[in-house]
């Protein structure tokens, strides 16, 4: 202190202005500090989790038993997960990023249940918790799903605003606006993440995975289509005009009681039928740009 100030302090004094600036830890606000600190015996929980290394082909796939100290633990899934790979077997493999419930990453079945392991709590009720991927998916390794066939799929649908006679040499030249109604129809749609939960959790998309779209997709679909900016409804409802890209939904809503971020997929597909009936009628529909502008003449 007295070489930036210049001053001569006895030790005393020195002392008491360092305890000032860096109070000791004893001085900290208890509230600050994590719950699971202030536990102080052990609450040993068992995890079994499923293992699968496609690298040992010898080896078939298996449900592998953990203990975790759940009071030296955070209190979701996944930080129970974390804690297995960093203390006891780094070689346990799944996905993971935000921890926040909005990368969608650690998808899993967990108790039967699919969700996003940092957004599911540790279980209290029962002593084991059983792990494992998104079922009915091909499996990469351990809890790691593999999701090159529903990322194709969410291509092929062409999420993105498509636009009657505006190429990309007039980006920046208009703004697409839209009313406040017109913003509130896409309320619970653009908010999917793209966890798949739910179509890990179809049993149409489990037996036709190939051929039919399947929830998160679908409902994807239905966000481009009402889209007042969008001017290729009627394209986007042509795409739709087979048999197995949404007719293959049965209305079983296994999509919705499982979706983390509480959408209804089911809903949207049963609105993407009611606009198939009468898809002609999109044929004509005006450009935005045109739609703003008969508004204004208006």
């Amino acid at each position: 202190v007295s070489k930036y100030f210049g001053w001569a302090f006895s030790s005393t004094v020195r002392e008491n202005m360092l305890s000032i600036l860096r109070p000791s830890v004893k001085t900290v606000n208890p509230v600050w500090q994590s719950v699971r600190f202030k536990q102080k015996e052990k609450v040993m929980k068992k995890f079994l989790i499923y293992r699968y290394d496609p690298e040992k082909p010898a080896q078939k796939p298996r449900m592998q038993p953990y203990e975790v100290d759940v009071s030296d633990c955070g209190p979701m899934v996944l930080d129970a997960l974390i804690k297995i790979k960093n203390e006891q077997d780094p070689t346990l493999t799944f996905r993971r990023s935000c921890r926040e419930g909005i990368c969608g990453s650690c998808a899993m079945s967990m108790e039967g249940h699919n969700w996003l392991a940092c957004t599911r709590a540790i279980s209290k009720a029962s002593k084991v918790t059983k792990i494992y991927p998104l079922p009915h998916m091909y499996i990469v390794k351990d809890l790691v799903p593999d999701l090159n066939n529903l990322y194709a799929q969410y291509r092929w649908i062409e999420p993105y605003l498509k636009k009657k006679d505006f190429g990309d040499d007039k980006l920046g030249e208009k703004v697409f606006m839209q009313t406040i109604k017109q913003r509130e129809k896409v309320d619970g749609l653009y908010e999917c993440i793209l966890c798949f939960c739910c179509a890990g959790g179809c049993p149409s998309y489990w037996w036709n995975a190939d051929k039919y779209l399947g929830p998160a997709v679908l409902l994807q679909a239905y966000r481009w289509m009402i889209d007042s900016r969008d001017d290729a409804t009627y394209d986007r409802l042509k795409q739709m005009q087979n048999d197995w890209s949404t007719y293959r939904c049965h209305t079983i809503m296994n999509c919705t009681e499982t979706c983390p971020k509480y959408l209804n997929p089911g809903k949207a597909i049963g609105e993407i039928k009611k606009m198939l009936l009468y898809y002609n009628s999109y044929k004509n529909k005006l450009p935005m740009n045109e739609q703003i502008e008969s508004t204004y003449e208006r």
